[in-house]
């Protein structure tokens, strides 16, 4: 296609279609390359999905960093050419090699792959079981996998990322001495994706961990790479951007005036839904990390049209880096992220959301018994069961707990801490909920204890124990639920003997909720102000209690405010109506008082999607990878990831990542303090282990297989797989050695006159494996030669069979290893003792060539 003619077809059963612009037209990628970027061109991608809410497009153009500025230009056209053939839900998106979105990278499992190279190149993207390449990728990344096609030589190699050395038939991963085993873990994922789709399953995988241990693989990489010289170097540091930069986001209105284009600043953090206007457009600036443009549905198609321009004008006018990220989103269909930019965001248009005067709210009953059957159900309520479980409550005293009598279970006081135990079966497992619940007056001295005693609980239950962090005030339903609407929070302190309640004066309860499900009550000043038309009250004095009754409340919260107020008080209970109050009634308040006649509406949760991500840390702050599209296969033992459902943050730990159980705690309060939306502090926490994730966790995901982690294999076990057989390996480092011992120059290296093609045990499809000219190195001043197969390549041409034979190490010959006497053998003196080639010996298994060694007096 050319931006003359028509747009290019688009199958609607595919999520995913990518096009690589070439002579200025666009040309399908095939499915098979998807994820190989050529550096030198750029890329459109059409992204679709299809759910319950409906259906949601993104439209990347992928910039390489040699792309030339035609290619550029005409990518951003075709771009809007099918914007505007797709319609307004599509969310456009600028990226630029190595600075690619977390959107971007979620497409593509394990990773993606930048080639070198332009046209020519890239007509061919990915040709299966071609074997006659050689080539160095550098991997690296967390939860977001790049390749890189790097100079063959040493000088490319760091100590902290991972490298392959591809040869066709076999693969050789490098990790280097500093990278992780989670990181290894991915780079293998990667490699084992290239063996499938590249050579059909057929080359043989190899690795190294130990170059010590890996002596045949380090011949072969030295053979094609050369002699290192000197020591690796360090990584460079990844510009990761934390939570804290994220926060400072700026919202700009951006019009034209005359002939002049005006960008004007008009709020910062947090910003409110209403700053938008549908005629209008506006760039919000997400600390220079990324630039969303919004366009409403009622602005100009010229605006819309010079929304990328105007975006990149906006980032060189604030001197940020070219390849800064470019969103630009519509009116209507905007993305997760940009929407969790703003304090609130209604779905519905933003004029019907008002309600004046006394608001009477429906409320929706809990449809408990489909919770088993259906964990979205119970994500969405958040409720793991019915409630019907086992309760245990524990008050934090000093540095201890004191376990509180059944009978006060559901009264808490301001001033403490305490631990609520709840276990209950799921597919005939016991399952455990802990909460950690904090009153509002609770010192720091019981927090930390709090923290101490719930450790301690989760050592007596073997780590089972889901921990649910909760501040007193934002109690989830399951919490409220499993005291059957009878919570009661006094203030003050109080020490739990079983002697009851201390006496007290005149006391205002604020009585909240309609069913066992969501019922609370919470003492509050007792002053005329703290009242609501919407809601109900109980007033305690020294001779009588008032059940105070607003004119907007319902039959249902009158019906719970009664069965909750004998838990208060056994004294005789007058009900009052408001308006009807008698003057003792204001007297016990300390007089009237102006108090709210409406209640502010629930907060709107609706649009607010539920968001992964992998958590790090850089300089001691928190850095977040989103996960797009996630699923279970996203939650990798080795790591911690924060699933945000707006109302609840949960925190999960890999199997392998428990140690890091306290930092994540922190990375939880992290992320609330500096999220741009200015999120309550109060927000749940939840602690959830590998292997004993919750309904209200598993609910998010689309599908889940509570046996998945049974199966689950370490790195080392799919290492071990991986390899196979290791004939390949044997016949490459038999030619090595053969032609080190008769081609080689005598002082050891590889130059110039060594560069000769070696053949032989290479299939037909004309694969040569190339020794290397380069010997490449750091520039540190100490250097020192590293090559391992040095002492043998001082050797020139065979040695007599009897100073090799029968001879201890210190009778060798000088520069010959004993570990590989039999190398040092000429070709016929080799065959004659041995009964067979050096090929044929080397294509054996190492145990057999060991044997045979310790026969014929060569071990």
């Amino acid at each position: 296609m050319d931006i003359t003619k028509g747009l290019p077809a688009i199958d609607s059963h595919r999520d995913l279609h990518i096009w690589i612009i070439e002579n200025l037209k666009m040309v399908p990628v095939p499915e098979r390359a998807y994820g190989n970027f050529f550096e030198e061109h750029c890329y459109i991608i059409l992204h679709s999905l299809k759910t319950t809410q409906g259906a949601s497009r993104d439209l990347h153009y992928w910039v390489g960093k040699k792309a030339g500025a035609e290619a550029q230009g005409a990518a951003a056209t075709f771009v809007q050419h099918l914007q505007e053939a797709l319609g307004g839900a599509t969310v456009q998106h600028r990226e630029v090699q190595g600075h690619e979105s977390d959107c971007f990278h979620s497409y593509f499992h394990p990773g993606v792959i930048y080639r070198k190279g332009g046209l020519a190149s890239a007509l061919k993207h990915v040709e299966t079981n071609m074997y006659n390449i050689q080539r160095l990728l550098r991997i690296k990344g967390r939860k977001h996998v790049s390749a890189t096609e790097v100079e063959l030589c040493w000088n490319s190699f760091n100590k902290d990322d991972i490298f392959l050395l591809d040869l066709g038939k076999v693969m050789i991963q490098w990790n280097g001495p500093k990278s992780s085993i989670s990181e290894k873990a991915r780079g293998l994922a990667l490699t084992c994706r290239l063996q499938d789709r590249e050579r059909g399953g057929r080359a043989q995988i190899s690795i190294v961990d130990d170059e010590v241990e890996a002596t045949d693989l380090m011949e072969i990489m030295e053979a094609v790479l050369g002699c290192r010289v000197g020591n690796l170097y360090a990584a460079m540091p990844n510009e990761s951007i934390n939570q804290l930069q994220k926060a400072n986001v700026r919202l700009y209105h951006v019009y034209e005036k005359g002939e002049d284009l005006v960008i004007q600043e008009l709020a910062t953090r947090p910003l409110t839904q209403d700053l938008l206007h549908e005629e209008d457009c506006y760039i919000l600036d997400q600390g220079g990390f990324r630039i969303y443009m919004w366009q409403g549905r009622r602005s100009s198609l010229q605006e819309r049209k010079a929304a990328f321009s105007r975006a990149l004008g906006f980032i060189q006018a604030k001197g940020y880096p070219t390849h800064t990220n470019v969103e630009v989103v519509n009116d209507g269909a905007e993305s997760a992220a940009f929407k969790q930019l703003f304090r609130t965001w209604a779905a519905e248009p933003r004029g019907n959301r008002s309600l004046g005067g006394i608001c009477k709210l429906s409320q929706v009953k809990l449809d408990v018994g489909k919770l088993h059957s259906q964990p979205e159900l119970a994500a969405q309520l958040r409720m793991v069961d019915d409630c019907s479980g086992k309760v245990e409550v524990w008050c934090i005293q000093d540095v201890g707990r004191q376990r509180v009598d059944p009978r006060h279970h559901g009264q808490l006081y301001a001033g403490n801490c305490y631990l609520i135990l709840y276990t209950y079966q799921k597919m005939g497992q016991v399952q455990y909920i802990l909460y950690l619940w904090q009153g509002h007056q609770a010192t720091a001295h019981k927090i930390k204890a709090l923290n101490g005693n719930a450790e301690e609980l989760d050592l007596v239950y073997h780590g089972a124990l889901v921990q649910q962090h909760v501040t007193m005030g934002s109690e989830p339903p399951h919490l409220l639920a499993i005291f059957q609407g009878q919570l009661v929070v006094f203030q003050g302190s109080f020490e739990h003997n079983g002697k009851g309640q201390p006496a007290s004066a005149t006391r205002l309860f604020h009585l909240q909720g309609t069913d066992s499900y969501n019922a609370r009550a919470m003492e509050v000043p007792a002053r005329a102000s703290a009242l609501n038309s919407c809601d109900i009250f109980l007033l305690v004095t020294g001779g009588i209690c008032y059940l105070w009754f607003g004119k907007g409340c319902s039959g249902d919260q009158r019906e719970m405010a009664r069965m909750v107020v004998t838990v208060i008080s056994e004294k005789n209970k007058e009900i009052v109506l408001e308006g009807q109050e008698p003057p003792q009634f204001w007297e016990a308040l300390g007089g009237r008082a102006p108090y709210p006649s409406s209640k502010s509406l629930p907060e709107d949760v609706s649009s607010f999607q539920p968001r992964l991500f992998e958590c790090s840390s850089a300089m001691g702050h928190l850095v977040l990878t989103e996960v797009m599209f996630f699923s279970q296969e996203d939650l990798d033992k080795y790591d911690v990831m924060l699933l945000d459902t707006w109302q609840e943050i949960f925190l999960w730990l890999g199997e392998a990542a428990s140690e890091q159980k306290k930092e994540a705690m922190a990375w939880g309060q992290e992320y609330l303090k500096t999220h741009p939306a200015g999120r309550s502090q109060a927000t749940p926490i939840v602690l959830v282990k590998q292997g004993h994730e919750p309904p209200t966790f598993t609910g998010w995901f689309f599908t889940w297989d509570p046996y998945k982690w049974t199966n689950n294999q370490s790195y080392e076990k799919v290492a071990e797989d991986s390899l196979g057989a290791i004939s390949t390996i044997s016949e490459i480092t038999a030619e090595v050695h053969n032609f080190r011992l008769t081609r080689w120059p005598s002082n050891g290296r590889t130059g110039p006159s060594a560069l000769q093609a070696l053949k032989g045990s290479q299939d037909s499809s004309g694969n040569e494996l190339e020794l290397g000219p380069k010997v490449g190195g750091s520039s540190s001043s100490s250097s020192t030669n590293s090559c391992h197969s040095s002492p043998r390549a001082t050797i020139s041409g065979g040695l007599p069979r009897e100073q090799l034979r029968h001879q201890a190490a210190e009778d060798l010959p000088e520069g010959v290893d004993p570990a590989h006497k039999e190398f040092y053998l000429s070709d016929s003196d080799f065959q004659d003792i041995f009964g067979k080639s050096k090929e044929e010996f080397y294509s054996m298994a190492k145990w057999k060539q060991q044997q045979e060694k310790k026969q014929l007096g060569f071990f």
